[in-house]
């Protein structure tokens, strides 16, 4: 099995780079991040005519996530319960294939530093913190794909002085991380791939990025213990991101046994 994560930055406006890419890389899940539209509006159709279940949870113009999935997908839940305030849709979890409880998140950016924005990414992030610490109390494997908009160290960034002033880099935002890691996750990439110091998930639209490989990475599959001895391998895959119409955001994958 392959789940792969990606913030498309707007399925309805890249649906054609997206779909050629299933046809070439064949996941058997996908977990979707900034959507850009209305749950009822998704282009439920198109994905299903390509195998998948599909669950949405959108909003107009921002945000939104969606898990599809060549499995079953039960026990959805959509929002995070420890935020029930919030009104972003930000967060999708299900149970596929009947035991994996897979979650798709789309962080809160935060900048400018500061601002209100910064400060709902903090509170996001508590909120968040607090929901998978309950999920960690289960017997399940558990993998969260999404982008978390934190770069974890400088190592993630292409050029960390140009970003220095950037919520992704600030110490809130990287402790947000290391709160998630001390609840036993484990960032499955680096299991893998632990000497990459140019791997990347996101290239900006502006100055060529993508070509020069000016990237950061801000995607990330975080994973228990239990889901750990499932996983074979992980990687990244920057060819949607090389073709006409893309997201700035590219997939990142990982091969599940079973």
């Amino acid at each position: 099995m392959i789940i792969a994560t990606f913030n498309v930055n707007s399925v309805r406006a890249h649906i054609q780079n997206i779909l050629d890419w299933i046809d070439e890389f064949s996941p058997d899940v996908i977990l979707m991040q900034e959507i850009k539209c209305e749950t009822d509006v998704f282009p439920y159709m198109e994905f299903e005519d390509k195998g998948y279940n599909v669950k949405a949870f959108g909003q107009k113009s921002y945000n939104g996530v969606a898990i599809l999935s060549r499995f079953s997908i039960e026990d959805v839940t959509t929002g995070l319960p420890t935020f029930p305030s919030d009104t972003s849709a930000r967060y999708i979890e299900a149970v596929i294939d009947g035991h994996i409880r897979i979650a798709s998140v789309y962080a809160p950016n935060g900048n400018p530093v500061p601002s209100e924005k910064f400060e709902y990414k903090k509170e996001w992030m508590e909120h968040f913190i607090e929901h998978i610490k309950s999920l960690m109390n289960n017997d399940e494997e558990l993998i969260i794909g999404g982008d978390f908009n934190v770069a974890l160290t400088d190592r993630e960034i292409y050029n960390p002085k140009a970003f220095e002033d950037d919520a992704i880099t600030q110490p809130e935002s990287r402790e947000g991380m290391k709160k998630l890691f001390d609840l036993g996750l484990i960032d499955s990439y680096r299991i893998f791939n632990p000497d990459n110091d140019k791997a990347y998930s996101y290239f900006g639209y502006r100055g060529g990025c993508f070509q020069k490989g000016y990237g950061i990475l801000l995607d990330y599959f975080l994973i228990n213990e239990k889901a750990k001895s499932i996983i074979t391998n992980a990687g990244i895959d920057t060819s949607p991101r090389g073709r006409e119409k893309p997201s700035d955001h590219t997939p990142l994958w990982i091969e599940v046994k079973g």
